[in-house]
């Protein structure tokens, strides 16, 4: 009998973590079923489940394999084995503090959800950031993000972008009130639904955007915890019975006090903290009492450590949805209280509950997908909170054209109300905001986008309709670099993209004006290294990625583009005081003077895949952009000494006080960020 294969795999788990399950008001919803689009998994080496399935420690799928090798008592935890028919029949494990079993069962459940998310946001599958083996031109392949559920014995728990891997530690809690916690007890970070989210985004936003673990401003680390906690937190509203919990408990108010905002409540309770690690709307004070945030326009100005700088962001997206949703149901409210807006003593009619449930969970879903959606719309390096809010409105704007429920004014006020702005912008309008491609007059710039249109063509038609993950990398690797394949007819009279770029490209005037980056004559005068290809001198840059999407919005309209990013960077020289003093020739990729750093420009370049013409140009600039239109060829002072500033207050603030000495920042930044 041929049975089809089931769409989903229903796993229990916690919708916080434990520390929900052992308060009265709170044990009744805690544990839920995750469903998880059905894939096969193996779960012990040289088992496997079902044709097809991967080998190895298990859970083992697609997209992530679950190791669970405790270093502190070097010993290996026997793995889950999910296909079995007993677990299956019931949903998987029981949630228990205690079985490692269903540890692994629970960051995987989680992890997968939150990929989910992201595929279905992005239009495009989830690819993680290849491993480096010699340089940027020779990276390779990441079939499986790691994830070690007892990795350390501590209160930390990280994404590694060195071993491609979430480790997650485990530490005896040291509550400030013995009333919260039992002191001693074991706090386990794999079980916290926040924590693996958080973490699992964190491995995502690496493979979309490496540059973004780079600090160049306080933005830009701030933006990976922020952006991580932004998904943590409204996936709590795809949870049906914890959704109505709240409402009802809230009458209908998500903006009082309730479960949903807050972030790994058991962690911030174990290391000494009074409620939640981080709470998007309100905090508890040492006396339990709770209160609401308001905004402060002054904390952007001087915030600068990253937790803290990431919940403005928070806190401004959760600001932006309970608003929408406030607007959304207010006239379910005046229906339910004959147009008097008060609600009547008592609790509210399981109905209004139900309606109010599916209202704030389709519009938190809304919302977490214009923020997913608006990372392709973002500058490859040095972003800001500004640069985001432009990404969204854009990003919106071209999937959903009628934006009749105001989602965007919404956005836009919570940024304002905290004093966000981004830069370069006339006025805080939805038109002004959004980005836009202005052609030059330069006669020579249609020739060279059609030179990319046609490129593009080409790799359209092949990845399509491809839908293996190693696959799109490999031939997506090839279209961008060196690894080209021109033994292919198709491909014998054309060039990869990052060679097409350099060859055709270079000397082009119009192109530096569309870019802000350097591909004229004279680029070894404007700290930029020579690069050799095919016997001919080209200005050094990469590309770091090429991406082709396929999105559907909320009416049922189709956008489909091919987008990429370029990076250059420029070698810039200080004066004694910290100001800009010209460049260096960076000839010597290991030679650096005293006085001098790197500075790192890029562009992202958005097609519209079925014209094929240029749509958007999102540029972080080598070039002053006010001096090249005058003709004037000059690397732009301001970003020099802003980055400069930030390196100098980053080093005095923040190596000293919040990073410790036994992990390499380069290397390791969130395991930095995440110490407790």
């Amino acid at each position: 009998m041929n049975i089809p294969r089931p769409p989903y795999r229903k796993l229990r788990g916690y919708a916080f973590d434990p520390a929900f399950s052992q308060q009265a008001d709170t044990a009744d919803f805690n544990e839920i079923v995750y469903k998880i689009p059905w894939e096969n998994l193996s779960a012990k080496p040289g088992n496997k489940a079902d044709a097809g399935s991967a080998q190895g420690p298990g859970p083992v799928g697609e997209y992530i394999e679950v190791v669970d090798f405790d270093p502190t008592t070097k010993q290996f935890y026997q793995p889950v084995d999910l296909n079995d028919p007993y677990l299956l029949a019931q949903d998987g494990l029981p949630p228990s503090e205690s079985n490692p079993q269903f540890h692994q069962q629970m960051v995987y459940a989680v992890a997968m959800t939150t990929i989910r998310n992201f595929e279905r946001a992005l239009g495009r599958k989830v690819i993680w950031a290849p491993r480096r083996k010699n340089g940027l031109q020779d990276m390779e392949y990441v079939q499986r993000l790691r994830i070690y559920p007892h990795a350390l014995r501590a209160a930390n728990a990280y994404y590694s972008p060195v071993k491609k891997a979430l480790l997650f530690g485990y530490f005896s809690a040291m509550p400030a009130d013995n009333s919260l916690q039992m002191p001693g007890s074991l706090v386990f970070t794999c079980l916290s639904h926040d924590i693996i989210a958080h973490e699992t985004t964190h491995a995502i936003l690496d493979g979309m955007h490496r540059q973004y673990n780079l600090p160049t401003n306080p933005d830009v680390l701030a933006f990976h915890e922020a952006f991580a906690d932004i998904v943590a937190l409204f996936q709590h509203f795809s949870f049906p019975e914890v959704l109505k919990k709240q409402l009802a408990d809230t009458k209908g108010d998500l903006a009082a006090q309730n479960s949903l905002g807050k972030l790994a409540q058991q962690f911030g309770m174990a290391v000494g903290n009074y409620g939640s690690l981080r709470d998007a709307i309100g905090y508890t004070d040492e006396a339990g009492v709770w209160h609401p945030k308001k905004p402060e326009v002054d904390e952007y100005r001087t915030i600068m450590e990253p937790h803290a700088r990431g919940s403005i962001l928070v806190a401004a997206i959760f600001e932006a949805f309970i608003n929408i949703y406030k607007k959304q149901v207010a006239d379910l409210l005046r229906i339910a209280t004959n147009g008097t807006g008060i609600l009547p003593q008592g609790e509210l009619h399981p109905d209004l509950v139900n309606r109010l449930a599916a209202e704030a969970a389709k519009i938190a879903n809304q919302v977490l997908q214009m923020c997913i959606r608006a990372l392709d719309y973002c500058p490859p390096v040095d972003i800001t909170f500004g640069d985001f809010l432009r990404a969204i409105i854009t990003a919106d704007i071209d999937l959903v054209a009628d934006d009749n429920r105001n989602y965007r004014l919404f956005f836009i006020d919570a940024f304002r109300r905290r004093g966000i702005y981004p830069d370069g912008i006339k006025n805080l309008s939805v038109d002004s905001l959004r980005h836009s491609f202005r052609p030059f007059t330069d006669d020579t710039l249609p020739g060279l986008l059609k030179i990319l249109a046609d490129f593009l063509r080409e790799f359209r038609a092949d990845l399509m309709y491809e839908t293996d993950r190693k696959e799109i990398y490999l031939r997506t690797k090839g279209y961008m670099g060196k690894s080209y394949d021109k033994k292919d007819e198709r491909h014998k009279n054309q060039l990869p993209l990052h060679e097409r770029l350099g060859i055709k490209f270079e000397g082009s005037s119009a192109f530096e004006k569309l870019t802000g980056l350097i591909f004229n004559n004279g680029w070894e005068n404007l700290g930029i290294r020579t690069s050799t290809v095919y016997g001919t001198r080209q200005p050094s840059f990469y590309v770091q990625n090429l991406r082709l999407i396929s999105r559907i919005g909320p009416d049922g309209n189709q956008i489909n583009q091919i987008i990429f990013s370029i990076i250059q960077r420029s070698g810039v020289l200080l004066d004694s005081d910290g100001n800009f003093n010209g460049t260096y020739k960076r000839t010597d990729e290991g030679t650096t003077p005293e006085n001098g750093f790197e500075l790192y420009g890029g562009c992202t370049l958005i097609f519209d895949l079925d014209t094929l013409q240029l749509k958007y140009v999102i540029s972080k600039p080598l070039l002053d952009m006010e001096l090249l239109e005058r003709g004037d060829r000059k690397i732009d002072r301001k970003r020099v000494e802003s980055q400069h500033q930030f390196k100098a207050d980053a080093s005095l603030n923040m190596t000293n006080g919040f990073f410790g000495d036994t992990i390499d920042l380069l290397s390791e930044p969130f395991a930095f960020l995440h110490q407790h």
